[in-house]
């Protein structure tokens, strides 16, 4: 009886615990909604934590009228699907030749390209300013998302490597038995496997090229190429800053990595635990 309700009390105490947490982890976003409703008096005199006493929808009009907020959510969006496509599409072609196949050199060109993910962007920003400038695509969105698949290509390896590692090799002793060939195998045996693996990349690389600031600052200086990160920077002038439509703007952007979320989370959590599952 006493373990029963020693169980009871250890069980209100976890889940009052994760309900507190949930509600200081929404919050910034609920706050983040509101703020994009107020005005400037009210965001920082009358009311700055509550919730709004007019809904100003004017805010977003505003934002997509007056910001040029279309052509930069249409640039990040190109930028970010890009990165997407390119950097799974080379990670997941590398790591599987490194991971299952045996050939001199590979263990070299793996820890070459994960090297990568130990080198600070602020490390290579001049040379990758004027290798741009060499190849003729400044100013341009292949400016970006070149680096950025450069930069993603190395954790993403790391994340299909380890994936790869732990498939058995008798699927694919099974798949040549049967007459497949190389590009069977891994179309239609080792890419289902990793579904999750690749779900929860798909969501890590949108969410940096999405957000990205550094590079795209120093690399896009034209005001039609500008991505959201950038575009967020036009709100603020010299001697008043709307902050309702950067907030407005704020919460455009934030839509479409909540969907990413919403498509892939499932996925993701299968993720947490497909290595253990695939023996």
């Amino acid at each position: 009886m006493k373990t029963t309700f020693g169980k009871k009390i250890i069980s209100t105490f976890i889940y009052a615990f994760l309900a507190i947490y949930t509600a200081i982890s929404i919050y910034p976003l609920v706050w983040m909604v509101f703020y994009s409703f107020k005005n400037n008096d009210e965001i920082f005199v009358k009311n700055p934590f509550g919730f709004p006493t007019t809904l100003r929808v004017e805010n977003y009009i505003n934002a997509w009228n007056n910001y040029n907020i279309p052509s930069y959510f249409l640039n990040s969006m190109i930028v970010a699907s890009a990165t997407v496509v390119f950097t799974i599409t080379l990670s997941l072609m590398f790591s599987y030749a490194t991971a299952r196949m045996q050939w001199r050199f590979s263990n070299v060109a793996r820890i070459y390209v994960m090297g990568r993910m130990f080198i600070p962007v602020q490390i290579i920003l001049v040379p990758l300013v004027v290798l741009m400038q060499k190849f003729g695509l400044s100013n341009s969105l292949w400016s970006l998302i070149i680096p950025y698949t450069a930069f993603e290509l190395g954790f993403s390896s790391v994340v299909f490597y380890g994936f790869f590692r732990n498939i058995p090799f008798e699927l694919e002793e099974a798949a040549a038995i049967d007459g497949a060939n190389i590009y069977t195998t891994f179309f239609r045996i080792i890419l289902p496997i990793v579904r999750p693996a690749i779900s929860t990349m798909v969501t890590f690389i949108f969410l940096f090229s999405w957000n990205e600031f550094t590079m795209a600052l120093i690399l896009i200086s034209k005001e039609s190429l500008k991505t959201l990160p950038l575009g967020l920077i036009t709100f603020q002038g010299q001697f008043s800053t709307d902050w309702g439509g950067m907030g407005a703007a704020m919460v455009i952007a934030s839509i479409p990595t909540i969907i990413i979320y919403l498509l892939f989370n499932q996925e993701v959590e299968k993720a947490l635990t497909v290595g253990s599952s695939v023996k």
